[in-house]
């Protein structure tokens, strides 16, 4: 039976020194990393990257370790974030956990050694893990940082990239803050956000920029204590920052929801399974549909954790049917008016999540007006903008043309980050099949590479010349010298 090979809990803390000496031998036995195999180029007296990642976080990472595990090696890993900042866990989250369950495997990429779990037992014991409930934010951040560690995946912090485009020898050139690079590949590994940015509603420009904050953005929560502050939305993004705010002492709180009540269930938790992150990627275009429109009209709850935290304050206050019908501000005070009444806020912040918009990142210039989006193809029963606007991705999550042959470099820019969804289903945004996600990514690059470097490879193969027999394996007999 398979819970035989179970392996057992570590009763006592045996320390990270122990688990990275595991990994080690795991990957040994495993021949990880493989050899280096791509033939290196150089062009124009400058050295070729295979692959470069834009993006550090959890996906930027997993893809990063699944290509050198396959042995691609030739890789850069950039983060305009400093150190140990990288992704949103110590930036702009504001949950006090995750909300993923602590027994998933993540980005672990079927190595049990590189878990969180094995982490964390490793440092603490079996025990400490079973009482720990959920992941608190910082700590995922901290198993984060060791894992690039022991994956040995070298970042390059706070470089910027400003521009992506097409170069000679079907190659890229990346404008960084660091410099010029060439790649053969490109990663994009850059979260919510990455294909467009925080969104918000029109209403919101009535307001001067020093009153308002998107849930993304870096909000002094310390300078709202004692104030009126408002929070517009019930997702999770709401929920936390409503909470920080609260914690911060604000005077009042009022969360302002459009729908008659929350939502309570969240979908896609009730069907996960292998099949779901394996077979969504094969599903017909309508299916593909009809499963995330359902989704995202049922929305996700905020989670439970996430509003206990906001409801246990008296002075917080929920409104629901409750949407946003006037927004004005004089002498620093905002009026928000709803069908349920008009209230003053010293502050406003919109939990009102990101939208797609490829024209609006300056590093996707060249690309924007060839990327194909969903909409440009698929036209829908039950029209959804969320949906329309994903981009459109081939089999190895790299972006495709709108004209045929109008861009073909867009066949070697892949787009690792949450917008992929409707194209692979939930494989590069959230923890529960990063993994998948990472090694369906790096199999399709390492299998292109070896395609496009077929003529190197099979130079190589006729000039392989290391006998296996010597010549003196058969011993030489008296009837064949007679013969």
């Amino acid at each position: 039976m398979l819970d035989s090979f179970s392996t057992p809990p570590v009763s006592a803390p045996l320390g990270l020194a122990a688990l990275e000496a595991r990994l080690r031998q795991d990957l040994a036995w495993l021949e990880m990393p493989a050899k280096p195999w791509v033939p290196p180029r150089r062009q124009d007296g400058q050295e070729v990257t295979d692959v470069v990642i834009i993006g550090a976080g959890m996906c930027g990472l997993a893809v990063a370790a699944a290509l050198r595990l396959l042995g691609i090696a030739n890789i850069r890993v950039l983060d305009r974030a400093p150190a140990g900042q990288e992704g949103p866990w110590v930036t702009f989250a504001r949950m006090e956990t995750l909300r993923s369950p602590k027994t998933l495997a993540g980005p672990a990429l079927d190595l049990p050694a590189l878990t969180f779990r094995a982490w964390f037992e490793h440092q603490h014991g079996a025990d400490a893990f079973e009482a720990l409930g959920k992941i608190p934010r910082g700590m995922w951040m901290d198993y984060l940082i060791w894992y690039r560690q022991v994956m040995g995946i070298a970042v390059e912090n706070e470089v910027a990239v400003s521009d992506i485009r097409p170069a000679a020898g079907d190659l890229f050139a990346l404008e960084t803050s660091a410099g010029r690079i060439l790649a053969r590949r490109v990663v994009l590994a850059t979260g919510r956000d990455g294909l467009g940015g925080p969104w918000l509603p029109e209403i919101a420009q009535n307001l001067p920029p020093e009153l308002r904050a998107h849930s993304r953005d870096m909000i002094d929560f310390a300078a709202l204590a004692g104030r009126r502050v408002g929070v517009v939305g019930a997702g999770a993004s709401a929920m936390d920052n409503a909470a920080a705010a609260l914690e911060a002492g604000c005077g009042r709180l009022d969360m302002f929801v459009r729908r008659p009540e929350l939502p309570r269930v969240n979908k896609f938790t009730g069907i996960g399974s292998p099949g779901v992150v394996h077979g969504f990627a094969g599903l017909p275009d309508d299916w593909k549909w009809r499963f995330l429109d359902l989704v995202l009209s049922a929305q996700t709850p905020p989670p439970r954790d996430s509003t206990l935290r906001v409801s246990r304050f008296p002075h917080a206050h929920l409104h629901l049917g409750s949407p946003i019908r006037a927004l004005s501000a004089q002498d620093g005070v905002i009026r928000l008016e709803t069908p349920r009444g008009a209230f003053e806020l010293d502050f406003l912040i919109f939990g009102t999540g990101f939208r797609v918009d490829v024209a609006g990142r300056p590093e996707l210039a060249h690309f924007a007006p060839h990327i194909r989006l969903w909409g440009d193809r698929f036209q829908a029963a039950r029209p959804n903008e969320e949906l329309a606007t994903s981009p459109d991705l081939d089999p190895g999550f790299a972006f495709q043309e709108r004209q045929p042959g109008a861009c073909p470099a867009l066949a070697r820019l892949h787009c690792f980050n949450y917008p992929a969804t409707l194209s692979h289903g939930k494989l590069s945004g959230d923890i529960p099949a990063v993994s998948a996600g990472a090694k369906r990514l790096a199999r399709f690059i390492a299998r292109a590479f070896f395609v496009e470097d077929k003529e190197q490879h099979f130079m190589n193969l006729q000039a392989y010349e290391t006998p296996e027999l010597q010549g003196d394996e058969w011993p030489v007999r008296a009837e064949q010298d007679r013969a």
